[in-house]
């Protein structure tokens, strides 16, 4: 999924976290490490709960990139094509789009979520963001907090496919939980629970749908000046998110770090689940098709 070239950017929408102390979280065995607490943050845990438990030097972050540098660099559709920072700020420049009207359009009144792309660390109301603690969305500061290393863990340690749309289905997930949070669904889902019926499994496909509401319309997004931020969906875009959900699945994951699955204490739906969540909202492309708790009928 490419970018028209001419369309605007807006940085101005996206916080760049500059690198901070480490803390938190030390992360020991580079990647590895690093892939340990990203899987404890998909299968629903809290990555401060996890204390001092993984000691060690700590990962080395990516490269920082400061504001200025994110708004001199993140102008146009061509350096969102060219950069993964500045494709995520294409994301949420497209994700406002969509969502500012269609979400007023199903009865809801839309607010902005609030967007950080972090290297090294950065604080946030559900405590600190490391480069341990991958992409999440706090309800408390209404804030998606992505560090873009993720994406590399996503195909080497999770064996995502990659691409523009796979990296885009992570910020659009997020973003998903915010639109969540605003039509009232944490008011009524208990996110304590595990298992595979539970809230906790509903609201996170919710959000999978949600990102596949956005991508079925991205084409005819427009930027300010009328251009659509992105050029139409391939095939492969859409294998590429779909193959970003799949590697996610507590299946999957559960197989990968312990070899057995645990319904039981699933969180976020299966592989086969995560990916049928986006396709319905890809395909159906209504916030109603999504709403697995009846919020949209109230």
């Amino acid at each position: 999924m490419a970018f028209n070239e001419g369309s605007r950017l807006d940085p101005g929408r996206v916080r760049s976290g500059r690198r901070g102390a480490t803390g938190g979280i030390a992360i020991g065995g580079g990647i590895g490490g690093l892939a340990i607490v990203l899987l404890y943050m998909f299968l629903g845990g809290n990555p401060n709960d996890l204390g001092g438990l993984m000691g060690g030097s700590g990962v080395a972050p990516v490269d920082q990139t400061s504001q200025g540098d994110l708004d001199e660099r993140c102008q146009t559709g061509a350096d969102a094509n060219q950069y993964t920072d500045c494709r995520m700020v294409g994301a949420v420049n497209s994700l406002d789009a969509y969502w500012v009207d269609a979400l007023p359009a199903a009865g809801f009144a839309f607010d902005y979520p609030g967007i950080t792309l972090f290297d090294g660390s950065a604080q946030s109301g559900c405590g600190t963001a490391s480069s341990s603690t991958g992409p999440f969305y706090c309800p408390p500061d209404s804030t998606i907090y992505l560090d873009v290393a993720f994406f590399d863990v996503l195909e080497q340690q999770f064996g995502s496919s990659g691409g523009p749309l796979a990296q885009m289905y992570v910020m659009a997930h997020e973003y998903g939980h915010h639109i969540e949070n605003l039509i009232g669904v944490f008011d009524v889902a208990d996110r304590t629970a595990s298992g595979a019926d539970s809230d906790s499994v509903k609201v996170e496909l919710m959000a999978d749908c949600l990102a596949g509401v956005w991508a079925g319309h991205a084409a005819t997004v427009p930027d300010e000046s009328g251009t659509p931020f992105l050029q139409p969906l391939t095939d492969q875009d859409v294998a590429d998110a779909v193959s970003a959900a799949e590697s996610v699945g507590d299946d999957r994951i559960q197989e990968a770090v312990q070899g057995e699955v645990n319904p039981h204490s699933f969180t976020h739906g299966t592989s086969e689940q995560r990916r049928e969540a986006f396709i319905v909202g890809y395909e159906r492309g209504t916030l109603a098709a999504c709403d697995a708790f009846g919020v949209t009928r109230r």
